[in-house]
């Protein structure tokens, strides 16, 4: 019973500190710009992004982008990227705003209104100009792989606290599906974060001081125990997080329901380790993340003391993690999405206010 109420503990420790596992590299290859997520109007400031390219699906660098509100002499400019990404960050909620889009051979374009709430990302469809003198109507597009690469981007800055990797997190109303090659990055993320290494030695103590598993005391003990948690826990977020989402073509990210009663939200939350979204953007049972926590357990079986082994240990230890990503789910719905704080990157440090 000792060693099952230390795994209890650890469960739901490793489910809150690794309940993210962070990205592929950023489209955005720049210096951080420091940035009051909260608005003069005391609410938390919302975070716009999106790409410019032209009407053959090329990027278009170097374009200029103007967030301005009609009617107000206040307006932000900043420079597209050379992967021809924008961003803006500590925009005041409310509107309406309209952003205005300018390069040199190509006709200017004008969003629509847009409004925008407190903490909110928002990740535009892919603008796509036209050449001027030609034809000038600007059709705006969704690029998938493009918007899934910024929305995994966005993820990769939010942190409980500031602190706790909260990456696997999905807020945006509106998701576009991960490829292969953003799982195995958000997985790689994740097991590279320094926060996700010292989860690892937390439990590890928690672990010497409850004497379980069965290695040594001691600091060979302590470091037995380190590396069976590390290993592990790469184990399953490679498998459950990126290898089986692959091939299975599920996304293993959580994602934030926020609206509707009460109970729907807690039974969103709860089924989540259960019911996985598909890259086509359906339901369907989470053969991923089960598939990862019982693959883990039974690879364990390698390295862990002979009296930690068996099949028995294994599906217990895999019940354990599964009520901790309940937890850590219910958590996510109603608790954590108001500690989490995201610093945005972006290319550009012309952004102003003007």
């Amino acid at each position: 019973m000792k060693h099952q109420r230390i795994s209890v503990i650890i469960g739901l420790i490793l489910a809150l500190a690794v309940s993210a596992q962070a990205q592929s590299t950023a489209l955005l290859p720049a210096a951080p710009v420091p940035v009051n997520s909260t608005a003069a109007n005391g609410l938390a400031a919302a975070n716009i992004s999106g790409t410019v390219g032209d009407s053959a699906g090329d990027v278009i660098p170097d374009a200029t982008v103007t967030l301005f509100a009609p009617g107000s002499a206040s307006q932000r400019t900043t420079t597209a990227s050379e992967s021809g990404a924008f961003s803006f960050e500590g925009v005041p909620p409310g509107g309406p705003y309209r952003i205005a889009v300018h390069a040199t051979g190509f006709a200017d374009w004008t969003s629509d209104d847009l409004n925008f709430q407190p903490g909110q990302f928002v990740f535009l469809p892919a603008v796509h100009l036209t050449l001027s003198g030609g034809v000038t109507s600007v059709v705006v597009v969704a690029n998938s792989p493009q918007l899934a690469t910024e929305q995994v981007h966005a993820a990769e800055q939010q942190r409980v606290l500031g602190i706790v990797p909260n990456f696997y997190v999905v807020y945006d109303p509106d998701p576009a599906p991960l490829t292969t090659k953003l799982k195995f990055s958000l997985a790689l993320r994740a097991e590279t974060d320094p926060v996700t290494f010292a989860g690892a030695a937390l439990v590890a103590g928690l672990q010497q001081a409850g004497d379980t598993p069965d290695y040594q005391q001691g600091m060979a003990g302590y470091g037995q125990r380190l590396g069976a948690n590390y290993t592990t826990g790469f184990t399953d977020i490679m498998i459950g997080g990126a290898i089986l989402p692959s091939l299975l073509h599920q996304d293993p990210r959580y994602f934030y329901q926020g609206t509707g009663t009460t109970r729907s939200r807690l039974v969103h939350a709860l089924s989540a380790p259960f019911v996985a979204r598909g890259d086509n953007g359906r339901s369907e049972p989470n053969y991923s993340s089960i598939g990862g926590d019982l693959a883990a357990g039974a690879i364990s079986n390698a390295y862990e003391p002979a009296s930690n082994r068996g099949v028995g240990l294994v599906f217990e230890n895999a019940a354990i993690v599964t009520g901790g990503r309940m937890a850590n789910a219910v958590a996510q719905e109603f608790v954590l999405r108001h500690l989490t704080s995201a610093t945005r990157r972006h290319h550009s440090a012309d952004d102003s206010e003007q």
